[in-house]
């Protein structure tokens, strides 16, 4: 619920804190945002552009694959890496229900739940761009509270008031990372590698991962925070002409695949269709 990360939320435009008047939150310079009846709530500066987020059919197709399962793998190893860094006995979370877990692209808030699942004395903030996303977010789990934002720019999150933080497949903005994490919390990070999806790379002529990705990744993120751990989670899935159509769709190479083309190309597809799922799993440290 959105009542949940309240505490935690900062306002976008002068960071001071934001309370809840009715159906708005207002901070003391008097700026207010309206609380959407969807249950999330937009804290996005007013020049700011949503033409980036995923459309609704983007969403709408993720939510299908991820309903499906076919992603459960990452899923459980997300949510196994979160036990071991933000459980009771871990090496830096707050035990109780004011342990936020903020998720920084969070979509349908799939992988978020999971954590959560894992972690049942926290509440997690689904950040993202996408208003389509977070209709759904803020149905996902009873201990989510959705927030429209923008990746680019300062989180509308208080200072140090995260215990952990995830980004799966997202934009990463190493400077407000390590501003929102507390002291001593970690960053979750799940990446592709090159082998991710690599059959239908080849076979649909959709963007392929660089060889580089981590490294790059581990460059511009060790000015903020130290790196601590990483694992490997590489699975074969066995999917449909149907579900091909919607593993690209909730990509990013949906903005770039012609439909005839697609179209073309899956008709030489065996069905079903062998593919590798491939990621790592990456833990941060704030120092």
């Amino acid at each position: 619920m959105l009542q949940d990360i309240e505490p935690y939320l900062a306002c976008p435009h002068c960071a001071q804190d934001l309370t809840r008047h009715e159906r708005s939150l207002r901070c003391p310079a008097g700026h207010s945002f309206d609380l959407a009846k969807q249950g999330y709530v937009s804290l996005l500066a007013g020049d700011a552009h949503t033409g980036t987020g995923d459309t609704a059919e983007m969403v709408a197709a993720r939510s299908d694959f991820l309903t499906a399962g076919h992603y459960r793998p990452i899923a459980d190893a997300l949510a196994e890496a979160a036990e071991t860094v933000g459980g009771t006995d871990g090496p830096g979370g707050s035990d109780g229900p004011d342990g936020l877990v903020a998720d920084l692209g969070a979509g349908t808030g799939h992988y978020l739940a999971h954590v959560l699942d894992a972690l049942p004395g926290r509440v997690g903030a689904a950040l993202d761009i996408s208003k389509y996303a977070l209709r759904r977010a803020a149905k996902a789990h009873p201990r989510i509270g959705a927030v429209v934002c923008d990746a680019w720019r300062p989180l509308p999150l208080r200072e140090a008031s995260a215990d952990l933080m995830l980004n799966v497949f997202a934009p990463r903005n190493g400077p407000e990372i390590r501003r929102v994490l507390r002291p001593g919390g970690t960053l979750l990070l799940v990446s592709p590698t090159a082998r991710h999806l690599r059959e239908l790379v080849a076979a649909l002529g959709l963007l392929s991962v660089d060889e580089e990705k981590q490294r790059r990744i581990d460059e511009k993120l060790g000015p903020y925070l130290t790196p601590v751990d990483r694992r490997s989670v590489e699975f074969t899935l066995r999917l449909s002409a149907q579900d091909v159509r919607t593993v690209v769709g909730m990509g990013p190479s949906a903005w770039h695949t012609d439909p005839d083309r697609l179209a073309s190309a899956l008709a030489d597809l065996p069905e079903p269709v062998e593919v590798t799922a491939s990621v790592t799993v990456a833990a941060y440290r704030r120092p």
